[in-house]
């Protein structure tokens, strides 16, 4: 206040300047007090100052120097700003040089913030990918990913890295599966058309076969072509659906194909039995009933298939088989020939019903039956059932031609699962477990008339079981030492029974004994079935006679907690809310010291109890973040007055400094937060300084204006302040000179030299009235109102010397600047 009324009178003081001997003396100190300030300065600024340290050398720097590299040295954004704004209007360089700090400042965290944003939407960009559907230019957008990537992976924090690189992981193994889903369709496509390829040619074949008149085909290429669509038919229908129709037309070619090849291998090895038949039938010779069997037995096993052009050879033989002998066949029993076609027939009727359910074992065995009953027939009774006989023989071929159709691919398939299983390293209790299943499937399969398949199928069993002797020998011993084990486990379960005092036990222990006992006896397997049923008896009635007292136990501590839930809900809408808080964590430490509980049930409790505190925390944290809001609401208001005052030009009236001071008052203080009620206070406190440097500025100027005018010849009373008649009233009316010489003194002025002497008895008399109130300490500005009222008001003897008022008005503003 001292520095602003000074500068108020300056003009004042620059009138009456002092004598140039007089300032000389004191130059050379200040002078000196400067550069030791300035070398004080330069030390700190050189060293390890702080950023406060550095701050206060930015405003307050005796040089520019100085205050431009403490400026330069600042990096905390608060005491930036500080600077920034002490230096706005005073120091333009610093001023300069905070703000573009500050600018940088937040273009790096702009720039942060702009980074983090980028990650995070990348890490979202990865996760939302690998969970998408859209598989179009998959990698490319992947790859997009990783690019952006790149440039951020820095920034990222560990977790934000481990997130990213989590989704990319997912989003190869996307792109995995769908390139293999796509290797798929592809090998799909692939089958398709080879299964296309093959229906083709085989139904070509087949037409070829039929429409050939003359020779036959070669035995070679017919076994290779045979041999080769079987093979490719198998490759394009592994590990992939077939549909019926499909299915059904291949192997129905099939089937004629392998008819044909072999009736044309069996006509091959039967060439000189034909061509024997044949020239004996050509010849014209008669024939006898052994040639007829002969040629009957030759059809039946060459077996031709219809549809087919019979062969040449084969048409004389069939002729031939059809004459009549010579002499008429031996007449049998009627009696007994009927009995026999009575039989007959419901064996007939017994293998239709059988070849209509596609039962191939039931109507191989009712076939041969009934073809030995058929030969037992003379040929009257044997005519009637001589056309059922040969197409329910056809039959039975046709099913027992699909039936290894149908199972010959599949016996294949079994030697090679099984030999492929033979030569893998496996647990030999999962290797012995699919060995039994592969076994049964053959067995479902019917068995196969093919040794050779039978062989190899055996074989590779054996094989593949080897591995598992050793293991099952070694599961004998082992049986025994785990069924050891369990009555082991029985005994102590028994003495921890009969031991126990369920009054006063430890439950908790207890409860870890029943579920060690079970964990234990799970881990004792394998046992021998027989040999445990005593035991698992045993230990099933142990463990209940332990449950027992452990599940009252268990609902005794669940209705302790069910009574803390309730409490907890009771709470939730208390008040006063602080109590309710501490309740609800009292409540939590009563939950932690009950004893055991079912698992289910205590975490239904548990979470209907975690909900209810939960709701009373919410009021906590509801109310917080109301102050919180309440609070920067409060802060930007302040904020927004303060930076108002602040771009204001500074007030300088009275009327402006209280309407400044009426905008500080008009905040909220209690909902500020501490850094904002600091600025508001020092604010106000600094308005509060200047008004009241304001006021008494212009006290002092009305004295001043009062004394000029006593001087010049009168005061107008109306000018005269009300209260200065009391200050003088009971005063001892002094002379002008003592007056100016009191006022002096306060002012800490000196006196003219020929008064010395006066202004001593002064001081003296002054000092003693000190001594005697030294309770009180009198204010030096109201003493001298005191000695301004005196001398505007008490009438002088003598005119006032115009020196003494000139004087007066010396030691008043020297008083008011002290």
């Amino acid at each position: 206040m001292a520095a602003f009324i000074q500068k108020l009178f300056k003009s004042r003081k620059s009138a009456k300047p002092a004598p140039k001997e007089a300032d000389s003396p004191t130059q050379a100190p200040v002078e000196d007090t400067r550069t030791t300030q300035r070398d004080k300065q330069l030390e700190a600024l050189g060293g390890q100052a702080t950023q406060d340290e550095l701050a206060d050398l930015a405003i307050n720097g005796v040089t520019a120097d100085i205050r431009l590299s403490a400026a330069q040295k600042l990096t905390d954004p608060e005491s930036l700003q500080r600077v920034q704004k002490q230096a706005k209007g005073r120091d333009k360089g610093v001023y300069q040089i905070a703000k573009q700090a500050l600018q940088a400042l937040k273009e790096a965290r702009d720039l942060e913030a702009d980074t983090a944003r980028k990650i995070q939407k990348l890490i979202i960009s990865a996760e939302e990918q690998a969970n998408s559907e859209d598989t179009k230019l998959f990698e490319a957008r992947l790859d997009a990913l990783l690019g952006q990537w790149q440039p951020v992976e820095s920034s990222a924090t560990a977790e934000q890295t481990q997130q990213f690189l989590e989704a990319v992981h997912r989003c190869r193994q996307r792109l995995q599966d769908i390139e293999s889903e796509l290797a798929e369709s592809l090998r799909h496509e692939e089958q398709q058309r080879q299964r296309e390829e093959t229906l083709s040619l085989l139904e070509d074949t087949l037409e070829g076969l039929k429409s050939r008149t003359t020779d036959l085909p070669s035995l070679s290429s017919l076994d290779a072509l045979q041999r080769t669509q079987e093979n490719r038919w198998l490759e394009a229908t592994r590990d992939t659906d077939v549909g019926k129709q499909e299915q059904k037309a291949y192997e129905t070619h099939m089937q004629s194909l392998r008819h044909y090849l072999g009736a044309v291998r069996r006509l091959s090895q039967a060439e000189d039995t034909i061509s024997q038949l044949s020239e004996l039938f050509n010849s014209g010779e008669p024939t006898s009933q052994e040639h007829r069997e002969q040629g009957k037995t030759l059809l039946k096993n060459i077996d031709w298939p219809e549809g087919f052009p019979l062969p040449q050879a084969l048409e004389s033989v069939r002729k031939l088989a059809g004459k009549r002998p010579d002499t008429p066949p031996v007449q049998k029993d009627t009696q007994e020939q009927q009995a026999l076609s009575d039989d007959l027939k419901n064996l007939i009727e017994k293998l239709e019903s059988a070849l209509e359910a596609k039962q191939f074992r039931e109507s191989r065995q009712l076939l041969k039956s009934a073809q030995n009953q058929f030969k037992q027939l003379d040929r009257r009774h044997a005519r009637p059932f001589q056309a059922r006989m040969q197409l329910l023989a056809g039959q039975f071929r046709e099913l027992s031609d699909w039936q290894g159709f149908a199972t010959e691919p599949k016996q294949i398939a079994l030697c090679e699962q099984m030999e492929y299983l033979a030569n893998q390293p496996m647990e030999p209790e999962a290797k012995a477990e699919r060995i039994k299943e592969l076994q049964t499937e053959w067995r479902e399969l019917g068995g196969s008339s093919d040794r050779t398949l039978w062989t190899r199928f055996k074989a590779a069993s054996d094989k593949a079981f080897e591995p598992c002797k050793a293991y099952f020998e070694a599961k004998s011993g082992l049986k025994q030492a785990n069924l050891e084990k369990r009555q082991a486990i029985c005994d102590e379960l028994e003495t921890f029974l009969t031991q126990a005092n369920w009054d006063n036990v430890d439950w908790k222990g207890a409860e870890r004994i029943h579920q060690t006992a079970r964990q234990e006896w799970k881990q004792a397997w394998p046992v021998e079935f027989r040999d445990n049923r005593q035991v698992q008896k045993r230990f099933d009635e142990l463990l209940r006679q332990l449950e027992k007292p452990l599940d009252e136990e268990r609902r005794r501590n669940e209705t302790l907690k069910q009574e803390i839930v309730e409490k907890a809900q009771a709470l939730v809408e208390h008040e006063p809310l602080q109590e309710a808080m501490n309740e609800a964590k009292a409540l939590q430490a009563e939950w932690k010291a009950i004893g055991i509980t079912r698992h289910r049930e205590d975490r239904k409790l548990w979470q209907a109890f975690r909900k209810a505190c939960d709701l009373i925390f919410e009021r906590r944290d509801a109310q917080r973040n109301a102050r919180h809001q309440a609070t920067e609401l409060a802060d930007q208001t302040a904020s927004e007055v303060l930076e108002n005052l602040d771009s204001d030009a500074t007030p300088e009236s009275d009327e402006a400094i209280q309407q400044a001071l009426t905008r500080i008052q008009s905040i909220d203080m209690g909902a500020l937060s501490d850094a904002l009620k600091d600025r508001v206070r020092a604010k106000r406190q600094d308005l509060q300084e200047k008004l009241k440097a304001v006021r008494l500025t212009q006290k002092i100027g009305h004295w001043q204006h009062l004394i000029e005018a006593r001087k010049n010849g009168g005061i107008v009373p109306s000018e005269i302040p009300d209260h200065w008649h009391r200050l003088v009233a009971g005063q001892t009316a002094l002379p002008a000179q003592e007056l100016v010489i009191r006022a002096e003194i306060l002012g800490g002025v000196e006196s003219p030299a020929d008064e010395q002497q006066r202004r001593m008895e002064i001081q003296v008399k002054r000092l003693s009235a000190g001594l005697g109130n030294s309770d009180q300490q009198p204010d030096p500005l109201q003493e001298i109102e005191q000695l301004v009222a005196q001398w505007c008001l008490q009438p002088f003897e003598e005119p006032v010397d115009s020196s003494l008022a000139s004087r007066l008005n010396n030691a008043l503003m020297a008083a008011a600047s002290n």
